[in-house]
């Protein structure tokens, strides 16, 4: 059987893009993908999620997508998420589907019912919350999506010094926001400008509040 798993990285995410990953793999079990160290990767430590990376690679194939900060700027987040999902499971072909999922049980039923009238063909569909500390290939993915998230945004740092995590909380990310919004030049294209933290930071500076 062909089983696929889905998840995303970078959704909360100010800065760069939103990963989302496909991991499907061809009769391989539960144990030997957790052994691999498929796991909720918000779970593992850096160093580990990049030796699970290693290890899965032999198992199965990774498949991702990036959803830009421009594409998100311009449209919704949900919808491109799910196109991205749509397109991974168009090009997978699995005979099952388990995809992690934000938001309750009843919004996951209704999620999984959308997807699956996209893709042109019949699969089964597990769509639920936290399904990547409950399915290890949903594990799996989310590792990829972690892990090509992370890359990004180590390839930004080079360029545009300590971003912090990206997520609107992290004191170093909110730093940064307000030193460049202090200059008054137009935000870096790796920056979600729609995020209510960029206007709320852009309206402390000119304020005089932050």
């Amino acid at each position: 059987m062909r089983v696929l798993g889905v998840d995303e990285a970078g959704r909360g995410c100010v800065f760069g893009p939103l990963v989302v990953a496909g991991f499907v793999v061809d009769d391989v079990g539960d144990d030997a993908l957790r052994e691999a160290g498929a796991a909720d990767s918000k779970r593992l430590s850096p160093a580990r999620r990049q030796a699970a990376r290693v290890v899965l690679d032999e198992l199965g194939t990774a498949v991702l997508r990036g959803i830009t900060p421009e594409a998100i700027d311009r449209g919704n987040l949900n919808r491109l998420e799910e196109a991205a999902i749509v397109d991974i499971v168009r090009e997978v072909r699995p005979d099952r589907v388990y995809v992690d999922a934000m938001g309750s049980r009843k919004t996951a039923s209704r999620l999984a019912t959308r997807l699956a009238g996209q893709v042109g063909f019949d699969a089964e569909w597990v769509v639920e919350p936290k399904a990547d500390a409950t399915w290890p290939v949903v594990g799996a993915a989310s590792i990829f999506a972690k892990t090509t998230r992370d890359a990004a945004l180590d390839a930004l740092r080079e360029q545009w010094g300590d971003l912090g995590s990206g997520y609107p909380s992290d004191p170093t990310t909110r730093a940064w926001m307000t030193t460049w919004a202090a200059t008054g030049e137009p935000w870096p294209d790796f920056v979600r400008t729609r995020w209510g933290t960029v206007s709320q930071i852009a309206q402390q500076v000119m304020f005089g509040g932050g």
